[in-house]
Protein backbone atom coordinates (compact mmCIF):
# COMPACT_ATOMS: atom_id res chain seq x y z
CA UNK A 1 0.00 0.00 0.00
CA UNK A 2 0.92 3.21 0.25
CA UNK A 3 3.00 5.12 2.52
CA UNK A 4 1.97 8.53 2.90
CA UNK A 5 3.33 11.70 4.63
CA UNK A 6 0.61 14.61 4.95
CA UNK A 7 1.35 17.30 2.16
CA UNK A 8 1.10 19.86 5.29
CA UNK A 9 3.43 18.65 7.31
CA UNK A 10 5.98 21.81 6.52
CA UNK A 11 3.10 24.27 6.82
CA UNK A 12 0.82 25.34 9.58
CA UNK A 13 -1.63 23.64 8.43
CA UNK A 14 -2.31 19.88 8.84
CA UNK A 15 -4.52 17.71 6.19
CA UNK A 16 -6.19 14.73 7.15
CA UNK A 17 -5.40 11.81 5.56
CA UNK A 18 -6.38 7.80 5.22
CA UNK A 19 -4.22 5.28 6.90
CA UNK A 20 -0.55 5.76 6.29
CA UNK A 21 -0.03 2.01 5.90
CA UNK A 22 -3.44 1.91 3.29
CA UNK A 23 -5.65 4.01 1.69
CA UNK A 24 -3.51 7.66 1.54
CA UNK A 25 -3.49 9.53 -1.74
CA UNK A 26 0.63 9.30 -2.98
CA UNK A 27 2.71 11.62 -1.68
CA UNK A 28 3.23 14.95 -2.71
CA UNK A 29 6.97 15.07 -3.74
CA UNK A 30 9.61 17.68 -1.54
CA UNK A 31 12.44 19.58 -2.11
CA UNK A 32 15.31 18.47 -0.49
CA UNK A 33 16.90 21.07 1.63
CA UNK A 34 20.52 22.44 0.79
CA UNK A 35 21.50 21.86 4.84
CA UNK A 36 20.14 19.62 7.52
CA UNK A 37 17.12 22.64 9.50
CA UNK A 38 18.82 23.32 12.79
CA UNK A 39 17.34 21.62 15.70
CA UNK A 40 17.79 22.41 19.47
CA UNK A 41 19.16 19.25 21.32
CA UNK A 42 18.10 18.50 24.70
CA UNK A 43 15.07 19.41 26.10
CA UNK A 44 12.65 21.27 23.11
CA UNK A 45 12.45 21.05 19.71
CA UNK A 46 12.72 23.71 17.49
CA UNK A 47 9.72 24.80 14.60
CA UNK A 48 10.41 23.89 10.79
CA UNK A 49 9.90 25.11 7.45
CA UNK A 50 12.15 22.80 5.12
CA UNK A 51 12.32 18.74 4.90
CA UNK A 52 14.72 17.43 7.63
CA UNK A 53 18.02 15.86 6.76
CA UNK A 54 17.61 12.27 5.18
CA UNK A 55 20.87 11.18 7.37
CA UNK A 56 20.00 10.90 11.03
CA UNK A 57 20.86 9.53 14.10
CA UNK A 58 18.28 6.52 15.17
CA UNK A 59 15.74 7.46 18.06
CA UNK A 60 17.53 7.95 21.43
CA UNK A 61 16.66 8.46 24.74
CA UNK A 62 16.78 12.42 23.92
CA UNK A 63 14.03 12.01 20.95
CA UNK A 64 12.08 10.84 23.55
CA UNK A 65 13.04 13.75 25.65
CA UNK A 66 12.41 16.18 22.70
CA UNK A 67 9.25 14.88 22.31
CA UNK A 68 8.39 15.24 25.78
CA UNK A 69 9.28 18.59 26.37
CA UNK A 70 8.18 20.02 23.02
CA UNK A 71 5.03 18.93 23.90
CA UNK A 72 4.90 20.43 27.02
CA UNK A 73 5.66 23.62 25.64
CA UNK A 74 4.20 23.58 22.22
CA UNK A 75 1.03 21.88 22.43
CA UNK A 76 -1.97 23.66 22.84
CA UNK A 77 -2.66 22.76 26.25
CA UNK A 78 0.94 21.89 27.03
CA UNK A 79 1.54 24.77 29.80
CA UNK A 80 -1.62 23.57 31.55
CA UNK A 81 -0.92 19.51 31.28
CA UNK A 82 -0.54 16.85 33.96
CA UNK A 83 3.04 15.74 32.67
CA UNK A 84 2.22 12.27 34.66
CA UNK A 85 -0.15 11.19 31.84
CA UNK A 86 2.50 12.09 28.78
CA UNK A 87 4.98 9.96 30.98
CA UNK A 88 2.82 7.27 31.38
CA UNK A 89 1.20 6.80 28.11
CA UNK A 90 4.96 6.51 26.80
CA UNK A 91 5.72 4.36 29.79
CA UNK A 92 2.76 1.77 28.45
CA UNK A 93 3.78 2.12 24.23
CA UNK A 94 6.92 1.41 25.52
CA UNK A 95 6.74 -1.77 27.62
CA UNK A 96 3.82 -2.69 25.31
CA UNK A 97 6.41 -2.72 22.42
CA UNK A 98 8.79 -5.02 24.62
CA UNK A 99 5.79 -7.39 25.43
CA UNK A 100 5.13 -8.04 21.77
CA UNK A 101 8.61 -8.59 20.57
CA UNK A 102 9.10 -11.03 23.52
CA UNK A 103 11.75 -8.27 25.03
CA UNK A 104 10.09 -7.38 28.44
CA UNK A 105 12.13 -6.30 31.31
CA UNK A 106 11.76 -7.22 34.90
CA UNK A 107 13.36 -3.92 35.69
CA UNK A 108 10.55 -2.12 34.22
CA UNK A 109 8.64 -0.21 36.95
CA UNK A 110 7.49 3.58 36.16
CA UNK A 111 8.22 5.34 38.82
CA UNK A 112 6.27 7.62 41.65
CA UNK A 113 5.70 10.92 39.75
CA UNK A 114 5.19 14.30 41.24
CA UNK A 115 3.68 16.59 38.88
CA UNK A 116 7.27 18.28 38.09
CA UNK A 117 8.00 17.59 34.53
CA UNK A 118 12.16 18.11 35.56
CA UNK A 119 12.56 15.41 38.14
CA UNK A 120 9.33 13.52 36.95
CA UNK A 121 11.83 13.07 33.46
CA UNK A 122 14.58 12.62 35.24
CA UNK A 123 13.06 9.63 37.02
CA UNK A 124 11.79 8.30 33.97
CA UNK A 125 15.07 8.07 32.25
CA UNK A 126 16.64 6.13 34.99
CA UNK A 127 14.30 3.56 35.18
CA UNK A 128 14.60 3.06 31.08
CA UNK A 129 18.55 3.56 30.94
CA UNK A 130 19.36 3.90 27.58
CA UNK A 131 16.53 2.56 25.84
CA UNK A 132 15.37 0.14 23.14
CA UNK A 133 15.18 1.99 19.54
CA UNK A 134 11.96 0.54 18.47
CA UNK A 135 10.24 0.93 22.11
CA UNK A 136 11.30 4.71 22.13
CA UNK A 137 9.63 5.04 18.59
CA UNK A 138 6.44 2.75 20.35
CA UNK A 139 6.78 5.49 23.34
CA UNK A 140 6.45 8.53 21.19
CA UNK A 141 3.95 7.36 19.22
CA UNK A 142 1.62 6.48 22.51
CA UNK A 143 2.52 9.77 24.10
CA UNK A 144 1.34 11.60 21.01
CA UNK A 145 -1.50 9.12 20.59
CA UNK A 146 -2.82 9.93 24.72
CA UNK A 147 -3.46 13.94 23.24
CA UNK A 148 -6.63 12.36 21.50
CA UNK A 149 -6.14 15.23 18.94
CA UNK A 150 -6.97 14.40 15.95
CA UNK A 151 -3.98 16.78 14.45
CA UNK A 152 -1.37 16.06 16.65
CA UNK A 153 0.82 13.23 15.26
CA UNK A 154 4.37 11.64 15.22
CA UNK A 155 5.84 11.54 12.03
CA UNK A 156 8.83 9.38 10.74
CA UNK A 157 9.32 10.46 7.14
CA UNK A 158 10.72 7.79 4.63
CA UNK A 159 12.76 8.44 1.38
CA UNK A 160 10.81 7.22 -1.50
CA UNK A 161 11.28 4.37 -3.17
CA UNK A 162 13.38 3.86 -5.88
CA UNK A 163 11.67 3.34 -9.14
CA UNK A 164 8.68 5.73 -8.12
CA UNK A 165 5.57 5.25 -6.09
CA UNK A 166 4.52 1.59 -5.16
CA UNK A 167 1.30 0.34 -3.59
CA UNK A 168 -1.48 -1.72 -4.59
CA UNK A 169 -3.96 1.42 -5.81
CA UNK A 170 -6.50 1.08 -3.44
CA UNK A 171 -6.40 4.98 -2.60
CA UNK A 172 -9.93 5.20 -0.95
CA UNK A 173 -12.48 3.30 0.99
CA UNK A 174 -16.05 4.33 2.59
CA UNK A 175 -16.14 5.22 6.39
CA UNK A 176 -12.96 6.41 6.58
CA UNK A 177 -12.85 9.30 9.32
CA UNK A 178 -9.12 10.20 9.68
CA UNK A 179 -6.46 7.32 10.33
CA UNK A 180 -9.36 4.96 12.00
CA UNK A 181 -13.00 3.87 10.77
CA UNK A 182 -15.69 6.27 11.45
CA UNK A 183 -17.26 5.20 14.67
CA UNK A 184 -20.49 6.16 14.07
CA UNK A 185 -20.19 4.33 10.33
CA UNK A 186 -22.79 1.30 9.24
CA UNK A 187 -21.65 -1.18 7.12
CA UNK A 188 -21.19 -1.69 4.21
CA UNK A 189 -17.87 -0.09 3.98
CA UNK A 190 -17.03 -0.05 0.52
CA UNK A 191 -13.78 1.42 -2.22
CA UNK A 192 -14.49 4.59 -3.45
CA UNK A 193 -11.27 5.44 -5.50
CA UNK A 194 -8.79 2.82 -7.39
CA UNK A 195 -5.94 4.43 -9.65
CA UNK A 196 -5.81 3.65 -13.05
CA UNK A 197 -2.78 0.91 -13.96
CA UNK A 198 -2.49 -0.22 -10.85
CA UNK A 199 -2.34 -3.76 -9.12
CA UNK A 200 -6.20 -3.53 -8.05
CA UNK A 201 -7.41 -2.25 -11.10
CA UNK A 202 -5.42 -4.66 -13.39
CA UNK A 203 -7.72 -7.14 -10.96
CA UNK A 204 -10.86 -5.50 -11.82
CA UNK A 205 -11.02 -4.19 -8.67
CA UNK A 206 -13.53 -1.34 -8.93
CA UNK A 207 -15.21 1.40 -6.86
CA UNK A 208 -18.36 0.36 -5.23
CA UNK A 209 -16.57 -3.14 -4.78
CA UNK A 210 -17.90 -4.02 -1.02
CA UNK A 211 -15.76 -4.94 1.64
CA UNK A 212 -16.19 -8.56 3.10
CA UNK A 213 -12.74 -9.62 4.93
CA UNK A 214 -9.71 -8.43 4.84
CA UNK A 215 -6.88 -11.42 5.16
CA UNK A 216 -9.53 -13.27 6.10
CA UNK A 217 -10.83 -10.72 9.17
CA UNK A 218 -14.36 -10.01 8.56
CA UNK A 219 -14.88 -5.77 8.36
CA UNK A 220 -18.12 -5.68 11.05
CA UNK A 221 -18.35 -7.51 13.64
CA UNK A 222 -21.89 -7.64 13.86
CA UNK A 223 -22.93 -3.55 13.21
CA UNK A 224 -19.43 -2.44 14.33
CA UNK A 225 -16.23 -1.96 11.72
CA UNK A 226 -13.79 -4.12 12.92
CA UNK A 227 -10.54 -1.59 13.02
CA UNK A 228 -8.18 -3.80 13.10
CA UNK A 229 -8.30 -4.45 9.29
CA UNK A 230 -6.11 -1.08 9.27
CA UNK A 231 -3.37 -2.90 10.11
CA UNK A 232 -4.26 -5.67 7.80
CA UNK A 233 -4.22 -3.27 4.81
CA UNK A 234 -1.20 -2.91 5.27
CA UNK A 235 0.36 -6.64 4.63
CA UNK A 236 1.75 -7.10 1.20
CA UNK A 237 0.33 -9.01 -0.62
CA UNK A 238 -3.37 -8.35 0.61
CA UNK A 239 -6.01 -10.70 0.21
CA UNK A 240 -9.72 -9.17 -0.01
CA UNK A 241 -13.11 -10.80 -0.08
CA UNK A 242 -14.75 -8.26 -2.48
CA UNK A 243 -19.42 -8.14 -3.15
CA UNK A 244 -19.92 -6.89 -6.39
CA UNK A 245 -23.08 -4.78 -5.83
CA UNK A 246 -24.72 -4.95 -9.38
CA UNK A 247 -23.93 -8.92 -9.11
CA UNK A 248 -24.32 -9.78 -5.83
CA UNK A 249 -21.05 -11.70 -6.70
CA UNK A 250 -18.45 -12.16 -4.12
CA UNK A 251 -14.70 -13.23 -5.03
CA UNK A 252 -11.21 -12.88 -3.11
CA UNK A 253 -8.47 -11.62 -4.54
CA UNK A 254 -4.75 -11.21 -3.66
CA UNK A 255 -3.17 -7.92 -4.60
CA UNK A 256 0.41 -7.79 -4.37
CA UNK A 257 2.20 -3.38 -3.95
CA UNK A 258 3.84 -2.32 -7.34
CA UNK A 259 4.29 0.45 -9.41
CA UNK A 260 1.42 3.21 -9.48
CA UNK A 261 1.52 6.57 -10.92
CA UNK A 262 1.35 9.41 -8.68
CA UNK A 263 -1.38 11.73 -9.43
CA UNK A 264 -1.01 15.07 -7.67
CA UNK A 265 -4.27 16.66 -6.55
CA UNK A 266 -6.57 18.36 -9.64
CA UNK A 267 -9.62 20.81 -9.47
CA UNK A 268 -12.03 19.32 -12.38
CA UNK A 269 -15.51 20.59 -13.59
CA UNK A 270 -18.19 19.95 -15.40
CA UNK A 271 -21.74 21.26 -16.51
CA UNK A 272 -24.40 20.27 -15.43
CA UNK A 273 -28.14 20.74 -16.85
CA UNK A 274 -29.80 24.11 -15.82
CA UNK A 275 -26.99 26.08 -16.25
CA UNK A 276 -25.33 24.70 -13.24
CA UNK A 277 -21.18 23.92 -13.12
CA UNK A 278 -20.58 21.03 -10.88
CA UNK A 279 -16.52 21.92 -9.22
CA UNK A 280 -14.95 18.99 -7.44
CA UNK A 281 -12.03 20.44 -4.77
CA UNK A 282 -10.17 16.98 -3.61
CA UNK A 283 -8.08 19.14 -1.34
CA UNK A 284 -7.65 23.07 0.17
CA UNK A 285 -4.21 22.77 -1.43
CA UNK A 286 -1.93 25.77 -2.18
CA UNK A 287 -3.92 27.85 -5.29
CA UNK A 288 -6.76 25.39 -4.67
CA UNK A 289 -9.28 28.52 -4.34
CA UNK A 290 -8.25 29.75 -7.36
CA UNK A 291 -8.34 27.20 -9.61
CA UNK A 292 -12.18 26.82 -8.34
CA UNK A 293 -12.69 30.16 -8.84
CA UNK A 294 -11.22 30.22 -12.49
CA UNK A 295 -13.88 27.44 -13.54
CA UNK A 296 -16.57 29.49 -12.58
CA UNK A 297 -15.89 32.61 -14.29
CA UNK A 298 -18.10 31.77 -17.15
CA UNK A 299 -21.21 32.88 -14.89
CA UNK A 300 -23.21 29.97 -14.45
CA UNK A 301 -26.54 30.34 -12.41
CA UNK A 302 -25.43 28.09 -9.45
CA UNK A 303 -22.26 25.93 -8.42
CA UNK A 304 -22.51 22.42 -6.70
CA UNK A 305 -19.18 22.46 -5.13
CA UNK A 306 -18.14 18.65 -4.23
CA UNK A 307 -16.05 18.37 -1.07
CA UNK A 308 -16.93 14.88 -0.23
CA UNK A 309 -13.63 13.25 0.77
CA UNK A 310 -11.75 16.33 1.03
CA UNK A 311 -9.08 15.67 3.73
CA UNK A 312 -8.43 19.22 4.36
CA UNK A 313 -5.37 21.71 3.96
CA UNK A 314 -4.53 25.34 4.42
CA UNK A 315 -6.94 27.64 6.07
CA UNK A 316 -5.88 30.65 4.21
CA UNK A 317 -7.28 28.50 0.92
CA UNK A 318 -10.84 28.42 2.64
CA UNK A 319 -10.93 32.29 3.70
CA UNK A 320 -9.74 32.98 -0.01
CA UNK A 321 -12.43 30.87 -1.10
CA UNK A 322 -15.30 31.61 0.98
CA UNK A 323 -14.61 35.26 -0.36
CA UNK A 324 -15.91 34.60 -4.15
CA UNK A 325 -19.33 33.69 -1.84
CA UNK A 326 -19.23 35.96 0.91
CA UNK A 327 -17.09 39.24 2.03
CA UNK A 328 -17.17 40.72 5.48
CA UNK A 329 -17.67 37.40 6.91
CA UNK A 330 -16.35 35.76 10.11
CA UNK A 331 -15.40 32.23 8.91
CA UNK A 332 -13.92 30.88 12.18
CA UNK A 333 -11.80 31.19 14.88
CA UNK A 334 -8.56 30.55 16.26
CA UNK A 335 -8.30 30.41 19.89
CA UNK A 336 -5.28 30.17 22.48
CA UNK A 337 -5.35 28.13 25.46
CA UNK A 338 -5.48 32.12 27.34
CA UNK A 339 -6.10 34.78 25.74
CA UNK A 340 -8.44 36.41 23.00
CA UNK A 341 -9.41 34.40 19.99
CA UNK A 342 -8.38 35.78 17.24
CA UNK A 343 -11.62 35.96 13.83
CA UNK A 344 -10.36 34.26 10.71
CA UNK A 345 -12.55 36.42 7.70
CA UNK A 346 -13.22 35.90 4.38
CA UNK A 347 -10.42 37.65 1.94
CA UNK A 348 -13.10 40.30 0.57
CA UNK A 349 -9.85 41.13 -2.04
CA UNK A 350 -11.44 37.93 -3.89
CA UNK A 351 -14.36 39.52 -6.39
CA UNK A 352 -17.65 38.19 -5.60
CA UNK A 353 -18.69 35.86 -8.04
CA UNK A 354 -22.56 36.33 -7.09
CA UNK A 355 -23.37 32.38 -7.83
CA UNK A 356 -26.23 30.28 -6.04
CA UNK A 357 -23.80 27.62 -4.05
CA UNK A 358 -24.51 24.06 -2.31
CA UNK A 359 -21.61 22.04 -1.36
CA UNK A 360 -21.54 17.93 -0.89
CA UNK A 361 -20.08 16.61 1.94
CA UNK A 362 -19.23 13.08 3.26
CA UNK A 363 -17.59 11.76 6.65
CA UNK A 364 -14.29 11.92 4.55
CA UNK A 365 -14.77 16.05 4.61
CA UNK A 366 -11.90 16.85 6.95
CA UNK A 367 -9.96 19.60 8.90
CA UNK A 368 -10.37 22.83 6.42
CA UNK A 369 -12.57 21.40 5.03
CA UNK A 370 -14.54 21.53 7.89
CA UNK A 371 -13.40 24.61 8.53
CA UNK A 372 -14.89 25.69 4.58
CA UNK A 373 -18.20 23.33 5.50
CA UNK A 374 -18.94 25.33 8.81
CA UNK A 375 -18.55 28.68 7.29
CA UNK A 376 -20.90 27.93 4.60
CA UNK A 377 -23.45 27.03 6.99
CA UNK A 378 -23.01 29.39 9.71
CA UNK A 379 -23.26 32.23 7.43
CA UNK A 380 -25.69 31.13 5.21
CA UNK A 381 -23.85 31.55 2.15
CA UNK A 382 -25.63 28.07 0.63
CA UNK A 383 -26.95 24.35 1.26
CA UNK A 384 -25.15 21.16 2.49
CA UNK A 385 -25.78 17.90 0.50
CA UNK A 386 -24.40 14.44 1.44
CA UNK A 387 -23.62 13.33 5.04
CA UNK A 388 -22.11 15.32 8.21
CA UNK A 389 -18.34 16.12 7.83
CA UNK A 390 -15.78 14.58 9.41
CA UNK A 391 -15.40 16.54 12.62
CA UNK A 392 -11.55 16.84 12.45
CA UNK A 393 -10.27 20.02 13.15
CA UNK A 394 -9.03 20.24 16.42
CA UNK A 395 -6.92 23.30 14.76
CA UNK A 396 -3.56 23.65 12.36
CA UNK A 397 -0.39 22.22 13.42
CA UNK A 398 2.95 23.12 13.26
CA UNK A 399 5.61 21.37 12.59
CA UNK A 400 8.44 20.22 14.96
CA UNK A 401 11.84 18.50 14.60
CA UNK A 402 13.57 15.89 16.82
CA UNK A 403 17.36 15.12 16.25
CA UNK A 404 16.19 11.65 14.85
CA UNK A 405 14.83 13.44 11.93
CA UNK A 406 11.58 12.57 12.91
CA UNK A 407 8.88 15.34 13.34
CA UNK A 408 6.22 16.30 15.85
CA UNK A 409 2.58 18.02 14.24
CA UNK A 410 1.39 19.83 17.79
CA UNK A 411 -1.39 22.43 17.03
CA UNK A 412 -0.85 25.51 19.07
CA UNK A 413 -4.55 26.87 19.07
CA UNK A 414 -7.84 25.91 18.92
CA UNK A 415 -10.54 26.12 15.92
CA UNK A 416 -14.09 27.46 16.73
CA UNK A 417 -17.26 27.64 14.33
CA UNK A 418 -18.09 31.10 13.28
CA UNK A 419 -20.37 31.58 15.76
CA UNK A 420 -17.60 30.53 18.30
CA UNK A 421 -19.37 26.51 18.30
CA UNK A 422 -16.62 23.51 18.45
CA UNK A 423 -16.91 21.57 14.98
CA UNK A 424 -13.69 19.03 16.51
CA UNK A 425 -14.97 15.91 17.06
CA UNK A 426 -18.85 16.78 16.18
CA UNK A 427 -19.01 17.93 12.71
CA UNK A 428 -21.38 20.24 10.56
CA UNK A 429 -24.72 18.91 9.95
CA UNK A 430 -25.89 18.63 6.30
CA UNK A 431 -29.57 20.45 5.40
CA UNK A 432 -30.37 17.39 3.25
CA UNK A 433 -29.28 14.11 3.88
CA UNK A 434 -27.97 12.01 0.44
CA UNK A 435 -25.13 9.27 1.30
CA UNK A 436 -23.36 7.94 -1.49
CA UNK A 437 -24.15 3.78 -1.10
CA UNK A 438 -21.68 0.96 -3.29
CA UNK A 439 -24.46 0.14 -6.07
CA UNK A 440 -24.56 4.04 -6.78
CA UNK A 441 -20.76 4.16 -7.14
CA UNK A 442 -20.69 0.55 -9.29
CA UNK A 443 -23.31 2.29 -11.62
CA UNK A 444 -21.95 6.03 -11.42
CA UNK A 445 -25.43 7.01 -9.88
CA UNK A 446 -24.54 10.33 -7.44
CA UNK A 447 -27.68 11.30 -4.93
CA UNK A 448 -25.93 14.57 -4.00
CA UNK A 449 -25.91 15.82 -7.15
CA UNK A 450 -29.09 14.56 -7.74
CA UNK A 451 -31.08 16.17 -4.97
CA UNK A 452 -28.89 19.58 -5.92
CA UNK A 453 -30.12 20.02 -9.06
CA UNK A 454 -33.90 19.08 -7.65
CA UNK A 455 -33.09 22.12 -5.21
CA UNK A 456 -31.84 24.56 -7.87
Amino acid sequence: MIRALCAAVLVTACCMSAPASALASPPTSQPKPSSPPATTLGEGCTAIKEPPSESAPPTSMNTLRQAYFCVLDNYYSGPAMDPKELLKNAFAAYTQDLMRRGADRADLWLPALTGNRDTDWAAFEKVLGAGDPAALRAAITGMVAGLQDNHARWIKPTPPPEGGPTGTGIVGLSGLRGPQFDPAGRPPVFITRVLPGSPAAKADVRPGDILVKVNGVPVFIGNTVNQSIVEAFATNPVKLTLKRPTTGRTRTVELKEGPITQQRPVVTSKTLAGGVEYVHLPGFYEGAADQVIAKLQGKPKAVVLDLRGNGGGSPREVTRLLGAFAHGKITSYFCPLKGDCVANRTDDSVPLLGLRLVVLTDRGCASACDDFSAAVKGNDLGTLIGTRTAGAVSGPAEAYLLDDGSILLLPKIRHLGPAREIIDTIGVPVDHYAPMTALDLATGRDPGVAKALALL
